[in-house]
């Protein structure tokens, strides 16, 4: 006798319904959906249309009005970083990535069918690989979260050790991810402080159990590490792990060079776009040692019988994303679309193109920091070198002092740090990217000072 379902489409006894509506404490369905504005949940009471459909321009309009309550970095003077960056987004991008080339079938496992999305990817790795320093590249990642996760997984991996070490200069939500992938494992983490300077303490590095060190360059500060000294304290089986900047590698020296094992990041700077927060890219590059524990994806070039060039999905077997008992990671695909958009990006500004890009992300958060430093109350939160963004302690709390800018000035001007650096008091994170104009930056100094005045 089958079960009487209470919905054709969810397929849910009535018996079931009550048991999960009694594990989160709750009555009835009605109560579950108190949270939503009794003005929406009477106008779908019992899964009741609107009172007359609308009409596809109706729709347009409704949802356009909808979309004008959201005030973006295109409405507003944003200094908000942390992780998501107000980068300049070319046009050529969203020209080139549409194209029928790419249309091809979403795991590209015949590459006889697959050859524009695997030749995209393969150029990607390639690039990848050119600015970090390292060897291989992979076909990309989630996210920088997720890459972070899987290098540290692919560390204990290598080494046969179980215990990782974090900088706190690496983003927080990384870290957290981090976390949670390791509490699944039963392996072990410790986190590292930063000095004065905000860069990652060396003498807190010590073990012989340690299968890797992640630090950030430049860090969660901005500040940019000395890899080549971190590298020197480390043993020969330690991996370093670097969580790096794709646009600061424009002018920073590569990693790899300097020690890293696995340079990993978010690659979503590199013409992707913030998009209300996402997609991510996570992209992940490794010593020739590494290039077989590398997780997901790896394109490969070959040649044919009669020495025509062709990609395929190489070293790595299809069953090791399916059985699961012999996979190195649960990670399965990529990031094509978001890899696609990174490799036109890096393509069409070239090397010349991301010096001169990194660079004014570099002078333009430097005149910032002068600027607000001249302010009487604000100075900065650490004296290292740092890139395109930095911490600032205000003489009074962050908080109420980014809502009075955001209310009053239209001015996102930065993140507070009370969440996950209280040590930092009244600390206040201010990014800068190539497209805040020196006005701009005046603007955000006179509006500072005026309310904190």
């Amino acid at each position: 006798m089958k079960p009487e379902h209470t919905h054709p489409y969810i397929p849910l006894t009535a018996a079931e319904e009550q048991t999960m509506l009694q594990t989160c404490g709750m009555a009835s369905i009605q109560e579950l959906f108190e949270c939503i504005p009794p003005s929406v949940r009477e106008a779908f009471q019992a899964g009741d249309l609107p009172p007359k459909p609308l009409s596809e321009m109706e729709v347009v309009n409704e949802l356009s009005r909808l979309a004008d309550s959201n005030r973006g970095s295109d409405r507003l003077l944003s200094f908000l970083g942390g992780g998501s960056y107000d980068h300049h987004v070319p046009s050529i991008i969203n020209t080139l990535i549409f194209r029928s080339e790419f249309a091809t079938a979403y795991t590209p496992y015949q590459p006889e069918v697959s050859q524009g999305t695997l030749q995209a990817i393969f150029e990607f790795q390639t690039l990848i690989c050119n600015l970090t320093g390292l060897e291989a590249a992979n076909a990309s990642l989630y996210d920088g979260a997720t890459a972070v996760a899987e290098a540290a997984l692919m560390a204990c991996g290598a080494t046969r050790r179980e215990r990782i070490l974090i900088s706190t200069g690496v983003n927080p939500r990384y870290r957290d991810v981090l976390s949670t992938y390791l509490h699944a494992t039963d392996r072990e983490e410790t986190r590292i402080e930063l000095l004065p300077s905000g860069r990652t303490c060396p003498d807190s590095i010590e073990g012989k159990d340690v299968a890797a060190v992640i630090v950030a360059s430049p860090n969660y500060m901005g500040v940019i590490e000395n890899l080549a000294s971190l590298r020197a304290r480390l043993d020969q089986k330690t991996l370093l792990i670097v969580v790096a900047s794709p646009i600061a590698l424009g002018l920073l020296a590569p990693p790899g060079p300097l020690g890293a094992d696995v340079v990993i990041g978010e690659g979503a700077v590199l013409g992707v776009g913030q998009n209300y927060g996402g997609p991510g890219l996570g992209f992940m590059a490794v010593t020739g040692a590494l290039t077989r524990r590398v997780p997901g994806r790896l394109v490969g070039m070959a040649r044919d019988g009669d020495g025509k060039r062709g990609y395929v999905l190489t070293l790595q077997a299809r069953e090791q994303h399916i059985r699961r008992a012999k996979a190195s990671s649960n990670i399965c695909t990529n990031q094509s679309l978001a890899a696609l958009a990174a490799t036109i990006f890096l393509t069409s500004l070239g090397k010349t193109g991301m010096r001169k890009l990194a660079r004014l992300n570099y002078h333009k958060a430097h005149f910032a920091r002068n600027l607000l430093c001249q302010i009487p109350g604000v100075v900065p939160a650490h004296d290292g070198p740092f890139f395109n963004e930095f911490a600032v302690r205000l003489p009074v709390a962050a908080g109420p002092v980014l809502e009075r800018l955001l209310e009053e000035e239209g001015i996102v001007a930065g993140l507070s740090l009370a969440s996950y650096y209280p040590n930092i008091e009244n600390g206040l994170l201010v990014a800068v990217t190539e497209k805040r104009t020196r006005q701009q930056i005046e603007r955000l100094g006179a509006a500072m000072k005026k309310v904190l005045s």
